[in-house]
């Protein structure tokens, strides 16, 4: 059977729709019929080639995507967790089970880490492999849509990840977020739930408006103002924490700065080719005023019970993050707008 996808046959070129073969199961695997999935900003950087000295540049052709949500189609002959039929939900970052991060609960840093959409192919396509499957996968609860499940494995989780088990926030805490995307946005929704006050800065007045409507107390545009220089104005000496959701070197040092004394810094933004995986930091700033300097990637499997939870019952609202959603030809499109930082919100490809 030949199923439709969106392929990348050159690196900063037009993904082609193709009719392409169907994904084969494994024993441990599961074939998923995708029913909605985030154009991420990840995907872009896998688009534009970077990445490469982590291991993550995909060899061409390549299908990217690993934001989704959809239903089983097939189940691998060892798999015992799933069935055909059941909507389900993954984390890009997919553990082995067997290494110690994995056996410790923390398989979004496996030590044999499969990043998916980048070492194997992903979902811009109506069917996609899933490998592991019983490691990896979720249950998506019947109350929760497919476009709004789409950001959960990626945006909306990995931002879940950083604010409730990274950050170390409480309420009232000044949570300052550089990037108002995708992630950053979640980040606030979150940061705000759990009573933190939350500031975005961002270059884009349509982003920073979104932001206020999801209940950031202050916006700064770092276009118009110094925003750490804003920051400590209206943190009165400095942020407790912040968190950098975008991954180039000025928003990096510039959320560092923003910080008052003995505060925390979450790293979730990966670099670009201009960084290469390296920024310079203001170190004795951080020796002299005792910082912390975090890094968080993605999110367990196991922590979606806590996240769906509270989807469910109405405290977070990830589809208050979707801007519009679109067909699997559109896609090239929208990675294209994301050299200027084009998009507002999350992209959903829903028609494949």
């Amino acid at each position: 059977m030949k199923v439709r996808a969106a392929v990348m046959e050159e690196f900063n070129k037009p993904l082609k729709v193709l009719n392409v073969t169907d994904p084969e199961c494994g024993p441990d695997d599961v074939i998923v019929a995708v029913k909605a999935n985030g154009v991420c900003r990840s995907d872009w950087h896998g688009w534009v080639g970077d990445w490469g000295w982590m291991g993550l540049k995909p060899e061409l052709p390549h299908i990217l995507g690993h934001e989704f949500a959809g239903v089983i189609e097939e189940v691998g002959k060892n798999v015992k967790r799933f069935k055909k039929g059941d909507r389900v939900v993954i984390p890009f970052s997919l553990g082995c089970g067997s290494c110690d991060c994995c056996q410790t609960g923390h398989q979004n840093v496996c030590e044999n880490i499969t990043v998916f959409g980048f070492v194997c192919n992903g979902s811009y396509a109506q069917f996609t492999r899933v490998p592991l499957a019983d490691q990896n996968l979720v249950h998506l609860p019947e109350s929760i849509d497919f476009t709004t499940a789409a950001s959960l494995g990626c945006r909306f989780m990995t931002s879940f990840h950083a604010v409730t088990d990274i950050s170390g926030v409480k309420a009232g805490d000044y949570f300052t977020i550089y990037g108002g995307g995708g992630v950053g946005l979640a980040a606030l929704q979150v940061a705000s739930t759990l009573g933190a006050r939350a500031i975005v800065v961002d270059i884009d007045d349509q982003k920073l408006e979104m932001a206020k409507q999801l209940g950031a107390v202050e916006t700064v545009n770092s276009r118009e103002v110094n925003p750490v220089e804003a920051i400590m104005d209206i943190t009165s000496g400095g942020s407790d924490i912040t968190l950098d959701a975008l991954g180039i070197a000025e928003t990096c040092r510039n959320s560092i700065m923003s910080l008052k004394n003995r505060g925390t810094h979450v790293q979730v933004g990966l670099t670009t080719k201009e960084e290469g995986g390296m920024v310079a930091l203001p170190t004795d700033l951080i020796v002299a005023k005792e910082l912390q300097i975090k890094g968080s990637l993605g999110m367990q499997p196991h922590r979606y019970k806590a996240l769906l939870a509270m989807v469910e019952s109405g405290q977070l609202h990830p589809e208050k993050l979707i801007s519009k959603t679109i067909s699997l030809e559109e896609a090239s499109d929208v990675l294209a707008s994301m050299h200027e930082y084009g998009t507002v919100g999350s992209v959903i490809i829903d028609r494949f």
